[in-house]
């Protein structure tokens, strides 16, 4: 084998060992992300948020229309959550978390009274 293909086979071999820790580090750390306190509250507020829109289109107070302006603006505070805890490590900060409450607040008070 020449020097060329070793020092080929050697790059892959590092490369694809490095592509596993990376992997692995990302499977653990994605179920760390999921039990942060501040990251589950954020998102439980979203999806009770989600769900009370969708009972609110079945009864009539809310159209279609509406709500998918609401799911919309949800999806937005949702991907900024994702954004900011890439950022940090998998989790997001007091003053981060306070941000987002604050946002699905407003949100939540364009829902129209029933």
């Amino acid at each position: 084998m020449s020097d060329f293909s070793r020092k080929i086979l050697g790059t892959v071999a590092i490369a694809v060992t490095f592509a596993g820790f990376a992997m692995t580090a990302s499977a653990q750390e994605t179920a760390w992300q999921k039990a942060h306190p501040r990251r589950a509250e954020v998102n439980q507020r979203l999806d009770k948020q989600r769900n009370a829109i969708n009972k609110d289109v079945k009864n009539g107070t809310l159209t279609k229309q509406q709500a998918a302006a609401l799911h919309k603006d949800d999806h937005q505070v949702r991907q900024e959550e994702r954004d900011m805890a890439h950022q940090n490590g998998g989790h997001i900060t007091q003053t981060e978390q306070k941000a987002l409450n604050q946002q699905e607040t407003a949100i939540h008070n364009d829902i129209p009274p029933k």
